[in-house]
């Protein structure tokens, strides 16, 4: 199980909540619980369904902004695939 926790002010607003119910909802293995007392949004994946952008995106999308709460889980931030290119000399 990865587990995060998301800081975002705000978010103990009812309409807030309902919004990001509705874009949550559609992650398969997400279950999730808001501490509307201290605008925390707790998160936890059976499997990484999303990376940390993707999560922080959700949250920009209805107003909020998100800000995590110690170390994103090396699940949800995964490297670049890229490689730097070297040219010769």
């Amino acid at each position: 199980m990865i587990e995060i926790e998301i800081y975002a002010a705000g978010v103990r607003n009812l309409e807030k909540i309902l919004e990001l119910d509705h874009e949550l909802e559609a992650v398969p293995g997400l279950h999730y619980k808001v501490d509307s007392n201290h605008d925390i949004v707790y998160l936890d994946f059976d499997e990484p369904a999303l990376r940390i952008q993707e999560i922080r995106a959700i949250f920009r999308k209805i107003g909020l902004d998100p800000r995590v709460v110690g170390a994103v889980p090396e699940e949800l931030n995964p490297k670049s695939k890229t490689q730097p290119l070297h040219l010769p000399s």
